[in-house]
Protein backbone atom coordinates (compact mmCIF):
# COMPACT_ATOMS: atom_id res chain seq x y z
CA UNK A 1 0.00 0.00 0.00
CA UNK A 2 1.54 3.53 -1.23
CA UNK A 3 1.81 6.10 1.42
CA UNK A 4 -0.28 9.31 0.38
CA UNK A 5 2.28 12.09 -0.85
CA UNK A 6 3.01 14.99 1.76
CA UNK A 7 3.42 17.19 -0.73
CA UNK A 8 0.25 16.71 -2.64
CA UNK A 9 -1.68 16.21 0.70
CA UNK A 10 -0.54 20.02 2.04
CA UNK A 11 -1.82 21.65 -1.30
CA UNK A 12 -5.32 19.70 -1.43
CA UNK A 13 -5.35 20.64 2.48
CA UNK A 14 -4.56 24.54 1.77
CA UNK A 15 -7.10 24.65 -1.33
CA UNK A 16 -9.74 23.35 0.91
CA UNK A 17 -9.31 25.74 3.74
CA UNK A 18 -8.42 28.54 1.21
CA UNK A 19 -12.02 28.11 -0.22
CA UNK A 20 -13.85 27.38 2.80
CA UNK A 21 -12.05 30.62 4.66
CA UNK A 22 -10.97 33.22 2.55
CA UNK A 23 -14.68 34.63 2.09
CA UNK A 24 -14.92 34.66 6.26
CA UNK A 25 -11.76 36.43 6.74
CA UNK A 26 -12.45 39.04 3.57
CA UNK A 27 -15.75 39.81 5.24
CA UNK A 28 -13.96 40.12 8.76
CA UNK A 29 -11.15 42.24 7.14
CA UNK A 30 -13.95 44.89 5.40
CA UNK A 31 -15.87 45.04 8.73
CA UNK A 32 -12.35 47.39 9.35
CA UNK A 33 -12.91 49.44 6.30
CA UNK A 34 -12.95 53.24 6.86
CA UNK A 35 -15.21 53.47 3.10
CA UNK A 36 -18.57 52.22 3.14
CA UNK A 37 -17.68 50.22 0.00
CA UNK A 38 -18.02 47.08 -0.01
CA UNK A 39 -15.18 46.48 -2.36
CA UNK A 40 -12.37 49.39 -2.10
CA UNK A 41 -10.46 49.48 0.77
CA UNK A 42 -9.82 53.33 2.00
CA UNK A 43 -8.14 53.06 5.57
CA UNK A 44 -8.89 51.32 9.07
CA UNK A 45 -11.39 52.07 11.42
CA UNK A 46 -13.63 50.79 14.09
CA UNK A 47 -16.65 52.91 12.61
CA UNK A 48 -18.46 50.36 11.67
CA UNK A 49 -18.94 48.98 15.21
CA UNK A 50 -19.65 52.36 16.47
CA UNK A 51 -22.61 52.54 13.95
CA UNK A 52 -23.77 48.66 14.77
CA UNK A 53 -24.45 50.01 17.94
CA UNK A 54 -26.82 52.78 16.98
CA UNK A 55 -28.67 50.20 14.43
CA UNK A 56 -31.37 49.35 16.64
CA UNK A 57 -33.26 47.32 14.22
CA UNK A 58 -30.06 45.03 13.30
CA UNK A 59 -29.27 44.41 17.06
CA UNK A 60 -33.60 43.90 17.75
CA UNK A 61 -33.44 41.26 14.99
CA UNK A 62 -29.79 39.98 16.65
CA UNK A 63 -31.02 39.58 19.81
CA UNK A 64 -34.83 37.84 18.85
CA UNK A 65 -32.48 35.39 16.85
CA UNK A 66 -30.49 34.52 19.34
CA UNK A 67 -33.12 33.96 21.82
CA UNK A 68 -35.10 31.89 19.30
CA UNK A 69 -32.16 29.70 18.58
CA UNK A 70 -31.01 29.10 22.16
CA UNK A 71 -34.85 27.98 23.01
CA UNK A 72 -34.84 26.18 19.99
CA UNK A 73 -31.63 24.15 20.48
CA UNK A 74 -31.83 23.41 23.95
CA UNK A 75 -35.47 22.20 23.84
CA UNK A 76 -34.79 20.21 20.14
CA UNK A 77 -31.63 18.38 22.13
CA UNK A 78 -34.41 16.86 25.02
CA UNK A 79 -37.07 15.91 22.64
CA UNK A 80 -34.42 14.80 19.88
CA UNK A 81 -32.18 12.86 22.69
CA UNK A 82 -35.59 10.85 23.22
CA UNK A 83 -36.37 10.08 19.27
CA UNK A 84 -32.97 9.05 19.32
CA UNK A 85 -33.21 6.86 21.64
CA UNK A 86 -36.18 5.09 20.71
CA UNK A 87 -35.27 4.69 17.77
CA UNK A 88 -31.40 2.71 18.66
CA UNK A 89 -32.63 0.84 21.73
CA UNK A 90 -36.56 -0.06 21.67
CA UNK A 91 -35.70 -2.17 18.16
CA UNK A 92 -38.85 -2.47 16.04
CA UNK A 93 -42.31 -2.17 17.28
CA UNK A 94 -45.97 -1.72 16.07
CA UNK A 95 -45.53 1.89 13.49
CA UNK A 96 -41.72 1.88 13.73
CA UNK A 97 -41.96 2.61 10.14
CA UNK A 98 -44.47 5.30 10.54
CA UNK A 99 -42.85 7.00 13.27
CA UNK A 100 -39.24 6.73 11.42
CA UNK A 101 -40.97 8.26 8.46
CA UNK A 102 -42.94 11.22 10.64
CA UNK A 103 -39.79 11.79 12.69
CA UNK A 104 -37.72 11.94 8.85
CA UNK A 105 -40.20 14.14 7.45
CA UNK A 106 -38.80 17.72 7.97
CA UNK A 107 -34.97 16.02 6.78
CA UNK A 108 -36.53 15.82 3.18
CA UNK A 109 -39.89 18.00 2.51
CA UNK A 110 -38.44 21.65 1.29
CA UNK A 111 -38.79 24.27 3.89
CA UNK A 112 -41.24 26.12 1.86
CA UNK A 113 -43.81 23.59 2.14
CA UNK A 114 -42.97 23.05 5.63
CA UNK A 115 -43.36 26.63 6.74
CA UNK A 116 -46.49 26.65 4.61
CA UNK A 117 -47.99 23.58 6.50
CA UNK A 118 -47.14 24.95 9.88
CA UNK A 119 -48.57 28.60 9.09
CA UNK A 120 -51.72 26.81 7.95
CA UNK A 121 -51.88 24.83 10.91
CA UNK A 122 -51.11 28.00 13.07
CA UNK A 123 -54.69 29.77 11.28
CA UNK A 124 -56.84 26.96 11.79
CA UNK A 125 -55.89 26.77 15.82
CA UNK A 126 -56.12 30.27 16.30
CA UNK A 127 -59.71 30.04 14.77
CA UNK A 128 -60.46 27.45 16.79
CA UNK A 129 -59.04 28.17 19.76
CA UNK A 130 -58.31 32.13 19.76
CA UNK A 131 -54.60 31.06 20.64
CA UNK A 132 -51.77 31.95 19.47
CA UNK A 133 -52.63 35.46 18.55
CA UNK A 134 -50.46 36.11 16.00
CA UNK A 135 -46.99 34.62 14.51
CA UNK A 136 -44.42 35.49 16.72
CA UNK A 137 -41.68 33.85 18.60
CA UNK A 138 -43.96 30.78 19.77
CA UNK A 139 -44.42 30.40 16.47
CA UNK A 140 -40.96 30.51 14.74
CA UNK A 141 -40.09 28.58 17.83
CA UNK A 142 -42.47 25.98 16.94
CA UNK A 143 -41.23 25.95 13.38
CA UNK A 144 -37.39 25.87 14.05
CA UNK A 145 -37.92 23.18 16.54
CA UNK A 146 -39.59 20.75 13.71
CA UNK A 147 -37.21 21.14 12.05
CA UNK A 148 -34.18 21.15 13.94
CA UNK A 149 -35.33 17.74 16.46
CA UNK A 150 -35.25 15.29 13.08
CA UNK A 151 -31.29 16.54 13.05
CA UNK A 152 -30.68 15.78 16.72
CA UNK A 153 -32.63 12.54 16.47
CA UNK A 154 -30.45 11.07 13.72
CA UNK A 155 -27.03 12.32 15.42
CA UNK A 156 -28.03 10.96 18.91
CA UNK A 157 -28.93 7.68 17.54
CA UNK A 158 -26.03 7.20 15.81
CA UNK A 159 -23.89 7.72 19.00
CA UNK A 160 -26.01 5.92 21.49
CA UNK A 161 -25.77 3.00 18.65
CA UNK A 162 -21.98 2.72 19.26
CA UNK A 163 -22.41 2.56 22.79
CA UNK A 164 -21.21 -0.44 24.60
CA UNK A 165 -24.48 -1.96 26.30
CA UNK A 166 -22.99 -3.90 28.82
CA UNK A 167 -22.53 -1.03 31.30
CA UNK A 168 -26.55 -0.25 30.60
CA UNK A 169 -27.46 -4.43 31.13
CA UNK A 170 -24.87 -4.19 33.76
CA UNK A 171 -26.84 -1.49 35.46
CA UNK A 172 -30.09 -3.17 35.01
CA UNK A 173 -28.94 -6.71 36.64
CA UNK A 174 -27.92 -4.24 39.77
CA UNK A 175 -31.19 -3.35 39.92
CA UNK A 176 -30.80 0.33 38.25
CA UNK A 177 -34.47 1.38 36.48
CA UNK A 178 -34.53 1.91 32.78
CA UNK A 179 -35.30 5.67 33.70
CA UNK A 180 -32.11 6.34 36.38
CA UNK A 181 -29.39 4.37 33.80
CA UNK A 182 -30.34 6.21 30.74
CA UNK A 183 -29.73 9.54 33.40
CA UNK A 184 -26.49 8.26 35.27
CA UNK A 185 -25.14 5.60 32.59
CA UNK A 186 -26.43 6.79 28.83
CA UNK A 187 -26.29 10.91 29.06
CA UNK A 188 -22.81 11.30 30.55
CA UNK A 189 -21.61 9.03 27.88
CA UNK A 190 -23.10 10.89 25.29
CA UNK A 191 -22.55 14.39 26.02
CA UNK A 192 -20.22 14.97 23.57
CA UNK A 193 -23.22 14.05 20.90
CA UNK A 194 -25.60 16.38 22.61
CA UNK A 195 -23.29 19.09 22.63
CA UNK A 196 -22.91 18.78 19.02
CA UNK A 197 -26.65 18.20 18.28
CA UNK A 198 -26.90 21.71 20.38
CA UNK A 199 -24.91 23.61 18.44
CA UNK A 200 -26.27 21.97 14.85
CA UNK A 201 -29.61 22.78 16.06
CA UNK A 202 -28.58 26.38 17.54
CA UNK A 203 -26.84 27.44 14.09
CA UNK A 204 -29.81 25.82 11.95
CA UNK A 205 -32.08 27.97 14.05
CA UNK A 206 -29.84 31.49 13.70
CA UNK A 207 -29.36 30.77 9.91
CA UNK A 208 -33.34 29.69 8.86
CA UNK A 209 -34.91 32.47 6.61
CA UNK A 210 -37.69 30.43 5.09
CA UNK A 211 -39.34 29.07 7.86
CA UNK A 212 -39.31 32.24 9.78
CA UNK A 213 -41.04 34.28 7.15
CA UNK A 214 -44.06 32.03 7.41
CA UNK A 215 -44.19 31.81 11.29
CA UNK A 216 -42.93 35.74 11.84
CA UNK A 217 -45.19 38.59 12.20
CA UNK A 218 -45.07 42.61 13.01
CA UNK A 219 -42.33 43.28 15.19
CA UNK A 220 -40.55 39.72 15.16
CA UNK A 221 -37.90 40.28 12.04
CA UNK A 222 -35.09 37.43 12.71
CA UNK A 223 -31.92 38.89 11.91
CA UNK A 224 -31.76 36.44 8.49
CA UNK A 225 -34.67 38.05 7.56
CA UNK A 226 -33.32 41.17 8.08
CA UNK A 227 -30.50 40.89 6.29
CA UNK A 228 -31.99 39.41 3.28
CA UNK A 229 -34.06 42.72 3.52
CA UNK A 230 -31.49 45.07 3.11
CA UNK A 231 -29.56 43.29 0.58
CA UNK A 232 -32.62 44.68 -1.84
CA UNK A 233 -31.16 48.13 -0.84
CA UNK A 234 -27.26 47.31 -0.81
CA UNK A 235 -25.42 45.78 1.83
CA UNK A 236 -23.94 48.01 4.70
CA UNK A 237 -20.66 47.49 6.57
CA UNK A 238 -22.96 47.32 9.43
CA UNK A 239 -23.39 43.99 8.63
CA UNK A 240 -19.94 42.70 7.83
CA UNK A 241 -19.19 44.06 11.67
CA UNK A 242 -22.09 41.82 13.02
CA UNK A 243 -21.54 39.06 11.63
CA UNK A 244 -17.69 39.65 12.53
CA UNK A 245 -18.65 39.52 16.13
CA UNK A 246 -20.53 36.56 15.54
CA UNK A 247 -17.78 34.43 13.95
CA UNK A 248 -15.83 35.40 16.89
CA UNK A 249 -18.28 34.32 19.59
CA UNK A 250 -18.65 31.13 18.05
CA UNK A 251 -14.66 30.66 17.09
CA UNK A 252 -13.98 31.38 21.12
CA UNK A 253 -17.07 28.64 22.14
CA UNK A 254 -15.73 25.71 19.61
CA UNK A 255 -11.65 26.40 21.54
CA UNK A 256 -13.58 26.32 24.91
CA UNK A 257 -16.00 23.24 23.84
CA UNK A 258 -13.13 21.34 22.58
CA UNK A 259 -10.58 22.02 25.39
CA UNK A 260 -12.63 20.92 27.75
CA UNK A 261 -14.02 17.13 25.74
CA UNK A 262 -9.79 17.00 25.38
CA UNK A 263 -9.75 17.76 28.96
CA UNK A 264 -12.44 14.95 29.95
CA UNK A 265 -10.27 12.27 27.18
CA UNK A 266 -7.12 13.24 28.82
CA UNK A 267 -8.59 11.80 32.40
CA UNK A 268 -9.61 8.63 31.14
Amino acid sequence: MTRPNPALRAVVLTVGYAFLYIPILCLMVFSFNDSAMMTSWSGFSFKWYAALLDDEALLSAARLSLIIASLTATAAVVVGTWAGYVLARMGRFRGFSLYVGMLSAPLVIPEVVLGISLLLMFVEVSELLGWPDGNGVFTIWIGHLTLCTAYVAVIIQSRIRDLDRSLEEAALDLGATPLKVFFVITVPLIVPALLAAWLLAFTLSLDDVVIASFLSGPGYTTLPIEVFSRVRLGLKPEINALATVFILVVAVCVIVANRIQWGRASKQ
